[in-house]
């Protein structure tokens, strides 16, 4: 927490994001439940990663207008749930490894701050996109069962 003059005291919180729908479902229930605290937000954008493949081909100049553009529309997202609630909000973009990112902004924001992880899991992202590959492989076994039945019933009644 600290003291700011004429407002007593604010309490910290460094948030970071890497997926907006993600991220404003747990803003929100975060909000609701701090309602009435003065509060300061620091939003870290943590953008993902280019694989090697794709760094070998584009500039360092061009990589950073890409990652400046994606912190952008995420925080187009996500800042309107902070403004519905007056609350204040700091976006930053992660250019640093973050442990040493919050080093540094625990020496800004003083040690007090609280930290919230609210990337999505990465186990999230693979459950979602495995979901319709068993309905597709269960409805494949169906059929074949089904083209199985036809056929061994004609073979026998034959």
């Amino acid at each position: 927490m600290r003291l700011i003059a004429g407002k007593g005291t604010v309490q910290t919180y460094i948030a970071y994001v890497d997926d907006a729908e993600y991220a404003q479902q747990l803003l929100r229930s975060m909000l609701l439940c701090a309602h009435g605290q003065d509060a300061h937000w620091v939003l870290v954008a943590c953008a993902p990663r280019i694989t090697h493949r794709v760094s070998k081909f584009v500039s360092n100049r061009s990589r950073e207008n890409w990652r400046n553009k994606w912190a952008d529309r995420l925080f187009q997202s996500c800042l309107p749930v902070f403004q519905a609630q007056g609350v204040q909000v700091t976006p930053m973009l992660a250019k640093a490894p973050l442990p040493e990112l919050l080093e540094s902004l625990l020496a800004e924001h003083g040690s007090s701050a609280q930290v919230i992880d609210m990337r999505r899991p990465k186990d999230a992202v693979s459950a979602q996109t495995s979901t319709p590959v068993l309905r597709k492989l269960a409805g494949t076994l169906t059929s074949l069962g089904a083209c199985w039945t036809v056929l061994v019933s004609d073979v026998l009644a034959a």
